[in-house]
Order: structure tokens, then C-alpha cells, then sequence
């Protein structure tokens, strides 16, 4: 039978070595997981993930893995899935398929990824090495087919549980020791568990969590049910009904999935420095180079001009500001509440996104002054204008083009994301316990067990 395009992922994935890895591979990985491990911490706190960590302790397990920062083990499935939705609970996570060429697409692969790494590695005590080659493999399959895919996020369908769903497969059967049929028929079984819809985002709801989550507990329960020996669609990437055919328009390149396959290993390119859409940090970046280098007293702006393309100002981030049903899902995708709180104070992080925060007098009076205009090119879609005006007339400008965050463009300096890192965790671990997390983790293949890092978490 000739070989189909799920039995070459197969092929790659059983056979790949912790020694394939390039070296940038592994420094980029640890540094996804460092501050995956952050945002799970402060997830913690976030809407609805109490009520979700209650649901999953019916499952309760000594012999699953650990929800993390709550003292407690679930099952390994579910143990993924709690970690995942507190991880993307303040869209806070590493974010952006990586292209070919250094360039990048709409993706949250992280999210899932590492909690399903986690769980997996740490139920079946897995070392460093097969934990950091696992999830490399991992994030470069969700990658590659968010590369491939076409997706558009003003499309219908949500890709956090599409390609997550996939690549957190290649994760636990990897770990799993499943063999290339055991693999093939796990991604069959994850493949009719897929779905999800971009209407969580468009409605602000606090379902906007669940893909993600969706697609890590699902992808551990196929390779389970794979090793086992369910059989299922021989081919559910590129099959008459697969993956490409299920999910993916006119804009689809399934030829870039396999392309330099174990030669470059790609993942997120993108380490958030603001717990909003990405959307939305193109205007914050632009708004921080002005309030950072003048001394402007919010109360004397007149208003903020916001320049972002056609397409953006009709898209979910660009409606005007109402705290709605889930204030805090509203606030991290608006452009108008996120520039107010830039202005504000000069910041964007959780704390600023609770209900609370939003009675401030003072953070009204900004946000009524924002406005949104459709002035860019089409294609300038990564890019913001701004304009802060003043009372006494001053028009301060600024343009950003290279998005804070990008591994590639701007890069957030290691200071930076270890200062996120310690205000994440806070609350959650003492100083010296999260110096040790950052010392683990910059050391991931030097530990016999996974556990020894996830015991400090847990």
C-alpha cells in the first residue's frame, strides 16, 4: 500500500531522537514552557476555573497527573484539560504558528501542548530528554499544519482545537511509546474530536477557553485508546476525508506539512507581554513608545486615535466597549479597552481586567476617548498608527511595526519574561521555589523525571 501523508508524520515522529533536535530548538521550547508554567499560575484565579477544577475532581486519581498549583491529581486527561483552560484563561500564552521564513500565522499551540506534555510526562515519570523531544515534536506537527492549513480567524472554525488537537496526539503517543499503526489509528480517533467555534470569541463567552482544553484531554484519551488497538482512519490528515478536506478552504497548502520534515522543527514565535488578543498589541505597543517617552497626564487627553485596517475595525477586537455578559473575555479582545489601560497605566495584565478594575472613573473617562479608524492598508494587518491628542493640542504619533513579543522582530528581553514569570506565579510560589522552577526548567534535560519540576508545581 503506498504511503499516505499521516503515515509519514508516523514514520517521523516514532522514529525521532532527543539528538535531532537542533540546539534552538530546545532553548525556545524551554522558554514556551517557563512561561506556559506562569500562565497557568495566574490562570488559576481566572472566571470559571474553580468551577471547571470541581467538575474534574469527580474524576479524581492518585495515579494520574497533577493540577497544577492546586495540590490535587485528576486523572491524566482530564489533569491536561484543567491546565490548559487556566493557561489560556487571560489569552496570556505563547502564541503564532511559525511559518517557513521566519514568518508566522494565527495559532495558539502552547496552550495545549504543554499541558498535555506535563501530564503525560508526569504520569509516566518520562525524563527531561523525552519530554523536551515529545513536545518539539508536538508543536512542530500543530505548527506545520496551521501553516498549512490556511486557517483565517474571521473564518468559522477555531484551530485551538483542530491542529492542537493533532500535534497534543503526536505529544501522547510519543511519550506513550506508541508504535507507527498505533499512532496512525490515534490521530483517526482525535480527528472525530475536533471542532470547535470561533462564536466563543464573537460573542465574548467564557467558552472561548474550552477548545484548547477540548484538544488536550482528547488527544491523551486517543493515543490511550490507540495503544490499546482501536483502529480508525488510516489517514486522517490527508485523507478523501480527513483533516485538509474537514477544515480547510481554497487557502490550504497540505504540501507544506511535511516539507523539510526533521530538518526544522518550528512552534509559537510569539511570548506574550500583555494578557490580551494579539489583535490587540500592535495598539498597545504603539501607545507604550509615546506614554513611556512623554509625561502625559491621562486626564488631559482629548483622544486616542487608534489606526488599524479596514478588515480589523469590522473584526471582534474593533467593537465599541461594553463590559458585556464575561467582562474580562470582552476586555482582553478590545482594541478600545486595552488602549485605555496602555494609556492608563502603561501596562495590560490581569489584574486590570477584572470587574472592579473597570469601575475606575478615571479608566472610563480614557476608554470614551478612543476611537478606531479604518486607515491602514489591508495588508499592514500586524501594524498600528496611533494618535494621543491632547486638550491643549499636541498630537503625539507613533507607528508600530515590529509587534513586542516576536522571537524573530522584537523579541521580549529575558528580564522581561522572568519579570512576567514572577508576577504570574505570585501567590502561587514563595520567591526561592520559583527560582527553582526557572532553574528546572532551564535545565529540563538534565532531569530523570519530569516530576521533579511538576512536584513544585503541584
Amino acid at each position: 500500500m503506498q504511503e499516505n501523508m499521516t503515515d509519514i508524520i508516523c514514520r517521523h515522529v516514532v522514529s525521532a531522537k532527543f539528538e535531532d533536535l537542533p540546539e534552538e530548538t530546545i532553548n525556545r521550547l524551554k522558554t514556551r514552557v517557563l512561561d506556559g508554567i506562569g500562565d497557568i499560575a495566574i490562570g488559576t484565579g481566572a472566571p470559571m476555573c474553580d468551577e471547571l477544577f470541581d467538575l474534574l475532581s469527580q474524576y479524581k486519581s492518585q495515579n494520574g497527573a497533577s493540577a497544577l498549583f492546586r495540590g490535587v491529581k485528576l486523572t491524566t486527561p482530564e489533569a491536561a484539560m484543567i491546565n490548559s483552560f487556566e493557561m489560556r484563561s487571560y489569552d496570556f500564552e505563547p502564541v503564532q504558528c511559525e511559518n517557513p521564513g521566519k514568518k508566522c500565522s494565527a495559532g495558539h499551540i502552547s496552550g495545549t501542548t504543554i499541558p498535555t506534555a506535563l501530564a503525560m510526562a508526569e504520569n509516566l515519570d518520562a525524563s527531561g530528554k523525552d519530554f523536551i523531544l515529545a513536545l518539539a515534536l508536538g508543536d512542530d506537527i500543530t505548527a506545520r499544519l496551521g501553516t498549512a492549513s490556511g486557517f483565517d480567524v474571521y473564518a468559522g472554525w477555531d484551530n485551538t482545537n483542530t491542529i492542537n488537537g493533532l500535534g497534543a496526539t503526536t505529544i501522547a503517543g510519543k511519550l506513550a511509546g506508541l508504535n507507527e499503526a498505533q499512532l496512525n489509528n490515534a490521530y483517526g480517533i482525535d480527528l472525530n474530536t475536533l471542532g470547535s467555534s470561533m462564536d466563543n470569541i464573537n460573542f465574548k463567552t467564557m467558552a472561548f477557553k474550552l477548545p484548547m482544553a477540548w484538544a488536550a484531554r482528547n488527544a491523551i484519551f486517543s493515543a490511550d485508546f490507540g495503544k490499546r488497538g482501536m483502529t480508525a482512519t488510516h489517514d486522517a490528515l490527508g485523507g478523501k476525508k480527513g483533516y485538509f478536506y474537514l477544515f480547510c478552504g481554497d487557502g490550504q497548502k497540505p504540501e507544506l506539512l511535511c516539507k523539510d520534515l526533521g530538518k526544522v522543527y518550528y512552534g509559537d514565535v510569539v511570548i506574550k507581554p500583555w494578557s490580551s488578543c494579539r489583535v490587540t498589541h500592535p495598539s498597545i505597543n504603539a501607545i507604550l513608545q509615546i506614554v513611556n517617552e512623554r509625561d502625559i497626564d491621562p486626564k488631559q487627553v482629548e483622544k486616542v486615535i487608534v489606526h488599524v485596517t479596514p478588515r480589523t475595525s469590522k473584526g471582534f477586537t474593533a467593537e465599541p466597549w461594553e463590559p458585556g455578559e464575561e467582562p474580562q473575555v470582552t476586555a482582553a479582545f478590545s482594541i478600545i479597552y486595552t488602549a485605555a489601560l496602555a494609556v492608563l497605566y502603561k501596562d495590560v495584565r490581569p489584574e486590570y481586567m477584572t470587574e472592579e478594575a473597570m469601575k475606575d472613573p478615571l479608566l472610563n473617562e480614557v476608554i470614551s476617548k478612543v476611537e478606531i479608524a479604518p486607515t491602514l492598508a489591508p495588508d499592514e494587518y500586524v501594524t498600528a498608527n496611533v494618535d494621543i491628542v491632547m486638550k491643549d493640542g499636541a498630537d503625539y504619533f507613533a507607528r508600530c511595526e515590529n509587534v513586542l513579543g516576536n522571537i524573530y522582530h522584537n523579541p521580549m528581553p529575558r528580564e522581561m519574561i522572568l519579570d512576567k514569570f514572577y508576577k504570574n506565579v505570585e501567590g502561587k510560589l514563595n520567591r526561592p521555589a520559583a527560582d527553582k522552577v526557572i532553574e528546572l526548567v532551564d535545565g529540563l534535560e538534565e532531569l530523570g523525571s519530569i516530576r521533579e519540576l511538576v512536584d513544585i508545581l503541584a
